[in-house]
């Protein structure tokens, strides 16, 4: 079972989230939607700030986002003009039964409680609609990156996605997973910004937060890669776990 103290922290931190969070490749999103064309109506479920929503709203799709947290809906609509996100979660998701062609979830599965949130996404899809979970994972396969989680206590990683979550139950088929590489350019001031969203930083004490923050200025500070550069290259691998609905 998740966190609820961690699942909704980042309210809070919400336009940061907005401003600081990397976006979705267009050709993870094409393939997370399996070749739909439009009008295709797609539920980003787990909305948060709209960073997913307005990347398939780019591809000329219907988006109907879900949020549970009001901060992070509050934000969706303020960035996402002409778009108001629905209140509702995973596990009570608030549309008709099959009313989805497609339902995306962008850095918010591993939030869920799994077995009522298959049966509601089951429910809200078509048959034979798309289900597909997308994270953006660091790719700590560069030495810095790596530290960069150790030191910040990031848990998500490419190994966790493709391990823990192949399987969405007997209402779908199985999982097919598809990779993109992007990379976001940063100051090492908004790395720290897009830290702070995180939901370990989030809800840890002051003293533990400055903890954080001090190695992380140690990192830039020191190592090879990073010394003296006004911007870093941070990498990216965009997991994207495709199935459809029986």
């Amino acid at each position: 079972m998740t966190d609820p103290t961690q699942a909704l922290s980042f309210g809070v931190a919400a336009a940061e989230y907005d401003r600081f969070r990397p976006r979705y490749p267009e050709e993870a999103l094409r393939w997370a939607l399996d070749g739909l064309e439009t009008p295709t109506r797609v539920v980003d479920l787990g909305a948060g700030t709209g960073i997913l929503t307005r990347g398939v709203l780019a591809l000329r799709h219907q988006v109907v986002p879900v949020e549970p947290d009001p901060g992070m809906r509050a934000q969706l609509a303020a960035a996402t003009p002409g778009t108001t996100a629905l209140a509702g979660s995973a596990e009570a998701v608030p549309l008709p039964d099959g009313s989805a062609d497609a339902v995306l979830v962008g850095q918010a599965y591993h939030w869920f409680d799994k077995e009522p949130a298959h049966a509601e996404i089951a429910r809200v899809l078509r048959p034979g609609g798309t289900f597909a979970p997308i994270w953006n994972v660091r790719d700590e396969r560069v030495n810095w990156v790596a530290e960069l989680t150790r030191i910040a206590h990031l848990g998500d990683n490419a190994g966790d996605v493709t391990e823990k979550y192949a399987d969405f139950g007997p209402g779908f088929t199985p999982v097919e997973l598809g990779e993109f590489a992007h990379a976001t350019t940063l100051t090492p001031d908004e790395v720290v910004g897009m830290l702070h969203t995180r939901s370990y930083w989030l809800t840890a004490t002051p003293a533990e937060q400055e903890r954080i923050d001090r190695a992380l200025r140690e990192l830039f500070a020191t190592h090879p890669d990073l010394a003296g550069r006004a911007t870093v290259e941070l990498p990216y691998r965009t997991l994207v776990l495709r199935s459809r609905r029986r």
